[in-house]
């Protein structure tokens, strides 16, 4: 989401900030880590750190809705394909998206937070809105995170069971694409990632700070836990959704190995034919989808914040 920082003590809009102090003092010493790493830098690590212990958490959740993706299967056929795999199967391609959204994740933040004060600072006293600045480097950030598609597309191939027998693990899947096909391939599914990640990262960023004010205010640090998951969450499952038919895309031009690239278009025409021209098949899996964005941003969203008091 395929697809965030706010000062936990406030409703306002998310600013870039040089460290988080209001509503009590950093756990760590003198924020010395936080020191460390630099005002910018503890967004990057707050981002990675979040993103680490989603994936950990909703990985199989993931898997279910793949196969649903990819084969418009029902959640109980997709979950019995996973028994059949058997257990050891079962975290077969974590190490892709761990990866991969460990990085993206720091990605979105840190680089919105940069993007957001070096486009600020040049259009300051220029008359430009500041939501147009913040827009634009949500959708810079999410450009960016899209040089990581390679991850994206090896968890696809080690997800889909008739590959099982062709690609081992996330190193060997890698070196056969490369040597066999070129680093093109590896790039496959590209588009819709672009499409799907600056519009989501612009949304995301921009309502926010809108949805927590509609928030009760919180007292305590465990009231704002539980407002930065319910923010994340319902803006997760929320683009989840809006972005679906993308996703299903992706998966299905990942799952091709070799052959010409198709176009969005095509993919989606032939991915809707094939499902006998039914929304209803195409959004399947939609509904487990929102649960595990519901899920996974939440944790993304309030992880993120409560690291970065810890810092």
């Amino acid at each position: 989401m395929a697809v965030s920082t706010m000062d936990s003590e406030s409703t306002r809009t998310p600013q870039p900030r040089a460290g988080l102090t209001k509503g009590g003092s950093s756990l760590l010493p003198a924020g010395v880590l936080g020191a460390r790493l630099g005002p910018q830098g503890k967004h990057y690590v707050c981002g990675s750190m979040a993103a680490f212990t989603n994936i950990l958490v909703t990985f199989p959740i993931q898997k279910v809705l793949f196969r649903q993706q990819l084969h418009g299967v029902l959640v109980t056929e997709a979950v019995q394909q996973l028994q059949r795999d058997g257990l050891r199967n079962l975290y077969r391609g974590l190490l892709p998206p761990l990866l991969q959204k460990s990085t993206t994740v720091a990605i979105m933040f840190g680089l919105y937070e940069d993007f957001s004060r070096v486009l600020h600072g040049h259009a300051c006293g220029s008359g430009v809105p500041e939501l147009v600045t913040r827009s634009f480097a949500a959708a810079l950030a999410g450009t960016a995170e899209a040089t990581l598609t390679p991850f994206e597309r090896v968890q696809t191939l080690l997800q889909d069971h008739r590959h099982h027998e062709r690609f081992n693990n996330t190193a060997h899947t890698f070196r056969t694409l490369l040597t066999e096909y070129g680093i093109r391939e590896c790039y496959r599914g590209l588009v819709p990632i672009l499409l799907r990640n600056g519009p989501s990262n612009v949304l995301f960023f921009g309502l926010r700070g809108p949805i927590k004010e509609l928030l009760p205010e919180a007292t305590n640090k465990v009231g704002h836990l539980v407002n930065d998951f319910v923010c994340g969450g319902v803006l997760g499952a929320a683009l989840g959704i809006m972005f679906y038919p993308l996703n299903v895309v992706k998966s299905r031009a990942q799952s091709q190995v070799g052959g010409a690239f198709q176009p969005c278009r095509k993919v989606l025409l032939t991915v809707w034919r094939e499902r006998g021209g039914s929304v209803a098949m195409l959004f399947r899996g939609a509904h487990l989808n929102y649960h595990r964005s519901l899920l996974s941003w939440g944790i993304i969203n309030a992880t993120y914040e409560l690291l970065l008091k810890l810092l």
